[in-house]
């Protein structure tokens, strides 16, 4: 198989790239610029948006497109960050989109990556993908119009938007960020920790992203997050137990809001997201559970 990733050199994308070359398949990963560190493998090819939009036919023949590409959320949310993140996102889909027009053999599938954000928060509500969308802050602002372009750009091809919860790795992405504190000894609930947080392992990203390529059937939103969502509590007092290390010191919402801003609202919040649509579809997870999850991050 012959795969397109776009964003294949971020965190998702690497340990995706490495599965799929493992496995024999042929990669293409698309960037704005080309990597500083390129994997050496006789399997994968490095192209940037503009060597793609000069030269399209090097995408000919792809059984699937994956794009991963978008600016992270992880950064202060001023007026700057926030249009470099709606932008980043925007752009990718548009570049997608006018390769697709360019080509004469059209992949089968885009797999267009999203997030549970789109759902709204909230403390006492369940979503699956069938739940409304629901504009109330900034994030889910984000991924409802990244959705919308998706839909825009890729006419005429199965489109799965892969809504994103936290997903869990260790040499990126959220996570170790999250255990940072308790590994200084300062672990603890942020704000109430009854806020709600859909997580996935890496390794179930991946492999989901196979399952939907592999399953026709499947098409239009999926959520990408374990069956068993946890509390905030439980998230912190889980990582203390895995790692051994003490869960005691709150960190109070006030504080984390005056640290970083407006950006405090994707710790302080959540929501409770359930992956029906995998799991109708037969779809099992490694890591349906938490402990387990966090066990195999320790010892990797």
């Amino acid at each position: 198989m012959k795969y397109i990733i776009c964003g294949g050199s971020g965190f998702i994308g690497i340990e995706l790239t490495e599965y799929w070359l493992n496995s024999g398949h042929q990669i293409i990963s698309v960037g704005r610029r080309l990597p500083e560190n390129k994997l050496a493998h006789p399997g994968l090819s490095y192209l940037t948006w503009d060597s793609l939009e000069s030269n399209p036919e090097a995408a000919e023949g792809a059984d699937a497109l994956i794009n991963l590409a978008g600016a992270s959320l992880s950064q202060r949310w001023t007026p700057k960050g926030k249009q470099a993140i709606m932008t980043s996102r925007l752009e990718t889909v548009t570049a997608a989109g006018k390769l697709l027009n360019s080509l004469q053999h059209k992949p089968q599938i885009i797999i267009q990556s999203s997030a549970v954000a789109i759902y709204g928060t909230s403390l006492q509500d369940t979503y699956n993908e069938a739940s409304p969308v629901r504009v109330v802050d900034f994030p889910s602002e984000v991924v409802k119009t990244w959705e919308e372009a998706a839909d825009e750009a890729y006419q005429g091809v199965r489109l799965v938007k892969l809504r994103t919860g936290v997903v869990l790795g260790n040499e990126s992405g959220a996570f170790p960020k999250m255990k940072l504190p308790y590994s200084l000894g300062f672990g603890g609930k942020i704000g109430t920790g009854k806020q709600w947080m859909s997580w996935i392992h890496l390794t179930d990203i991946v492999r989901l992203i196979e399952f939907c390529i592999l399953h026709p059937e499947l098409e239009g939103p999926v959520n990408a997050t374990a069956p068993q969502p946890v509390t905030n509590e439980q998230f912190g007092r889980m990582i203390g137990k895995v790692y051994h290390r003490p869960h005691w010191f709150p960190l109070p919402a006030f504080l984390l809001k005056t640290a970083v801003g407006e950006l405090s609202e994707i710790l302080l919040e959540g929501q409770r997201v359930l992956p029906s649509k995998a799991i109708n579809h037969g779809f099992t997870f490694t890591y349906p559970t938490l402990q387990p999850a966090l066990e195999q991050l320790r010892t990797q």
